[in-house]
């Protein structure tokens, strides 16, 4: 059986996946963090306030941080690829603010890494949270429908 028959089977990754694809339930974070109240997941999650790269406006986005190797530096992981909005708009422009844990709105750039760097940051992510990467991965298959796209990985370094 492959993981794409597994992920379609277990009923966790679909909901997940359900998650990941519904607009509101994704966006909800947001609110908290936009009231002072990202503090309460603990570091786990961030915002990332970005500008569009069309448009110019302001842009929310909340994400999982995947690695923390400082109090300066935060590292996120793209599971829609390179096609996310955010990651495109990070793309054209680096600056950005990050509100994660009592931090609020603090500026940051941002620098997309590597294959080999992307690929190393969700080894270290897998080895500490086996079984919430083993989920994500299937939920991101189960969402994406591509068993085998890469992921991302952007280290935000705070000013």
């Amino acid at each position: 059986m492959s993981d794409d028959d597994l992920t379609r089977r277990n009923p966790v990754a679909r909901a997940m996946a359900w998650v990941l694809n519904t607009r509101w339930v994704v966006r909800a974070p947001i609110t908290l963090f936009r009231c002072g109240l990202g503090f309460l997941f603990g570091g786990r999650l961030m915002m990332l306030t970005h500008r569009g790269r069309r448009s110019g406006q302001r842009r929310y986005v909340v994400l999982e941080v995947v690695d923390r190797p400082s109090r300066d530096v935060v590292v996120i992981a793209s599971g829609f690829g390179e096609r996310a909005q955010w990651y495109r708009n990070l793309e054209a422009d680096p600056r950005c603010l990050v509100s994660v844990g009592v931090r609020v709105n603090a500026p940051a750039v941002a620098r997309l890494l590597p294959d080999d760097a992307s690929a190393a940051a969700l080894e270290r992510y897998a080895a500490r949270y086996p079984r919430s990467w083993k989920e994500l991965r299937r939920a991101i298959t189960a969402s994406t429908g591509d068993p085998g796209s890469k992921i991302p990985i952007v280290r935000l370094e705070l000013r």
